[in-house]
């Protein structure tokens, strides 16, 4: 998998806050425990007019023509609430997204997303509120995220965020737990060596 250290796409502005996992991927969904296929079941009950997903509703935005390649979606206040579904995360990635900008995030939905390699942008409301006018006076426009800088680049436009450093790593270089454990193993060693000698462990 390729490194994430600057990524360019279509922006959808998602017009809505408090969107819980079940809103992402309805619970009729969860029958498996891979991570692939879930795509074409993200936003089910908004995205489609019928229980089967055949008809499309075309009044939802990434079923209009100019978002329908979009990867990286714009919302509100309290993304990711409800259940804790890693699900949820699958339908976004499987779907395409690869960054998500938002005020605020559901802390397990957030800590998912991590795991999943899908970068969380936490923004005021204020720049929200800027980039919602931005991206819908510049329809299909596109956002260049970049992740070295901790900057958004959208039209004439910048704005700056903050990632938590092993978060930033996570996202960039595709660590989890386990590899920032083993990065430390020498001193681990070093640890259990010392504590031996002293019958402390």
């Amino acid at each position: 998998m390729q490194n994430f250290t600057k990524y360019v796409g279509i922006v959808a502005p998602f017009e809505a806050s408090n969107i819980d996992t079940d809103i992402i991927i309805p619970k009729q969904f969860l029958q498996k425990i891979t991570k692939t296929g879930f795509g074409k079941h993200l936003f089910h009950n908004w995205r489609f007019s019928d229980d089967c997903g055949f008809v499309e509703n075309p009044q939802f935005i990434l079923n209009k023509k100019d978002y329908r390649n979009a990867s990286i979606l714009l919302t509100r206040n309290n993304f990711g609430c409800g259940s804790s579904r890693e699900h949820a995360v699958w339908a976004l990635t499987g779907y395409g997204f690869k960054v998500i900008i938002a005020h605020s995030f559901s802390d397990i939905f957030l800590n998912n997303c991590l795991n999943n390699r899908l970068l969380l942008i936490s923004l005021s409301n204020s720049i929200i509120d800027k980039m919602f006018f931005i991206v819908n006076n510049n329809i299909g426009i596109n956002c260049t995220v970049d992740l070295l800088k901790e900057k958004i680049f959208i039209g004439k436009h910048h704005f700056s965020f903050i990632i938590d450093c092993v978060k930033k790593q996570s996202i960039m270089y595709g660590f989890d737990n386990i590899d920032y454990t083993l990065k430390h193993e020498k001193k681990i060693k070093l640890y259990e060596k010392i504590n031996k000698q002293y019958d402390l462990i």
